[in-house]
């Protein structure tokens, strides 16, 4: 089977990225599987293991599918009429009641769900280009990893929960002390260290460092990739228990609350959880081949002329508040 993966992006990332590197581990793995796979991404864009189709910007990119294409994934809204049978992932929020195609993937149960659909596929990563993570070294610091400048992520939050413990530290990864693209913020905490936005071996070594992961969203979480990443080198995550987060981090895996104070109780014990137990939780249940293997069943599906929702997806309830509840 010919599949066309679309999303008007470069691949692969480099640093963050999560959709590109979404993509990149199923085109992959459905490569491993015998299938052909073409990318229709953006321009600069590079794969050693499938063919790649240069975004036209000037045209619709539904009317850039290659003829010999049977089955196209995309990872935006067609903005055109399709003729080949498709699906379309949703990554991220929606946060209006409009009708999304009956086709339409989410990313986690949680997700799924407050679209009024069932229908959803965990993102999984090749664990393979992560290296081998070291489950007994010392650890010093606790890690927080997102866009810092994006407020939802809250780093503030991040940081007050480290400063409420008696003497750990943060490692933030994806901002920096002083930070003016969402407004004017200077960190002035003694026990936060800022790395700026790395990505590859750099983030993987010092996530590799870290006591745990530190995740306090102020909104639902489609999925997080830091989740699991974050597991697979053996940290624990405190967070709050905002979309997908309760459905990915059991109570085995680290613990939830939006109660600034609650977190660093927690945080202060994060030994009581179990490296190897996080690490072997990621590798089992959120890896790659696990995402291509439950996409093909709905490629097969929509092949075999069903719909993925019997009805169109809509968002149920949208958040009328900026943020959701943090207490701090």
């Amino acid at each position: 089977m010919h599949v066309v993966i679309v999303n008007p992006s470069v691949i692969p990332a480099f640093k963050y990225g999560g959709t590109e590197r979404v993509i990149w581990y199923l085109g992959k793995e459905l490569v491993k599987k015998g299938h052909q796979v073409t990318f229709l991404v953006n321009a600069g864009s590079s794969c050693n293991f499938a063919n790649v189709i240069p975004i036209d910007a000037s045209r619709k990119i539904a009317e850039q599918i290659p003829g010999n294409a049977d089955f196209v994934h995309f990872n935006i809204t067609p903005d055109a009429p399709v003729s080949v049978p498709y699906l379309v992932t949703l990554h991220g929020n929606v946060n209006e009641q409009k009708q999304l195609d009956a086709n339409t993937v989410f990313i986690s149960k949680n997700h799924a769900e407050r679209y009024g659909s069932s229908v959803f596929v965990h993102n999984g990563l090749d664990w393979n280009d992560y290296g081998i993570p070291d489950l007994n070294n010392t650890r010093k610091a606790f890690h927080f990893i997102g866009k810092a400048a994006w407020r939802v992520k809250n780093v503030k939050g991040a940081i007050r929960v480290i400063d409420l413990t008696n003497k750990e530290r943060l490692m933030v990864l994806g901002g920096n002390r002083l930070n003016i693209s969402m407004g004017f913020r200077f960190t002035t905490s003694l026990r936060t260290k800022f790395y700026g936005m790395v990505g590859g071996e750099e983030k993987n070594k010092l996530v590799n460092s870290s006591k745990g992961l530190i995740f306090p969203v102020l909104w639902h979480e489609p999925f997080g990739l830091a989740l699991i990443e974050s597991l697979y080198f053996g940290c624990p995550v405190f967070a709050t228990p905002y979309g997908s987060v309760p459905e990915i981090v059991t109570k085995d895996y680290g613990f939830l609350s939006n109660n600034a104070s609650s977190l660093a109780e927690a945080v202060e014990n994060a030994e009581n959880y179990s490296r190897r137990q996080c690490h072997e939780y990621a590798v089992e249940q959120f890896n790659s081949q696990k995402m291509a293997e439950s996409y093909l069943k709905l490629y097969e599906k929509i092949l075999d002329g069903e719909m993925l929702n019997s009805t169109a997806p809509m968002l149920k309830q949208p958040q009328l508040q900026k943020f959701l509840d943090w207490n701090p």
